[in-house]
């Protein structure tokens, strides 16, 4: 199982780190992804890591804002959000990976159950 959590308010321009814990599983044999929904929008991909660490993935929405990160020892992978805007509020989720290719990530049947971040002045 996963479990998000790291969500909170924040005004635009400010920063917050999501983790995703994982508990009864080696997380170092996942490659993770981190996803967000607003309210009426889709599902979005905002960033993945391949299960080493070595291989890591980003929109051009969030790329140089958001870094992701894993601590394998510590079965946990980060999300690093800084320069925050109002259209990054979401609820953020954490997944296993069912596909890390060059450009994509697709997420697999695990998932955390989702931590709401709200950029708001």
């Amino acid at each position: 199982q996963l479990q998000a959590s790291g969500g909170g308010l924040v005004q635009p321009g400010g920063s917050l780190r999501l983790s995703c814990a994982a508990s009864g599983s080696a997380l170092h044999n996942y490659a993770i992804g981190w996803f967000r929904q607003a309210p009426g929008k889709e599902r979005e991909g905002v960033s993945c890591i391949s299960s080493s660490g070595h291989s890591t993935l980003y929109p051009d929405s969030v790329k140089g804002r958001f870094t992701i990160s894993r601590d394998n020892d510590r079965n946990t992978v980060y999300l690093q959000m800084n320069m925050l805007k109002p259209e990054d509020t979401a609820v953020y989720y954490c997944a296993t990976l069912r596909y890390y290719g060059d450009h994509e990530c697709l997420p697999g049947v695990i998932w955390g159950q989702g931590t709401l971040v709200t950029v708001s002045s």
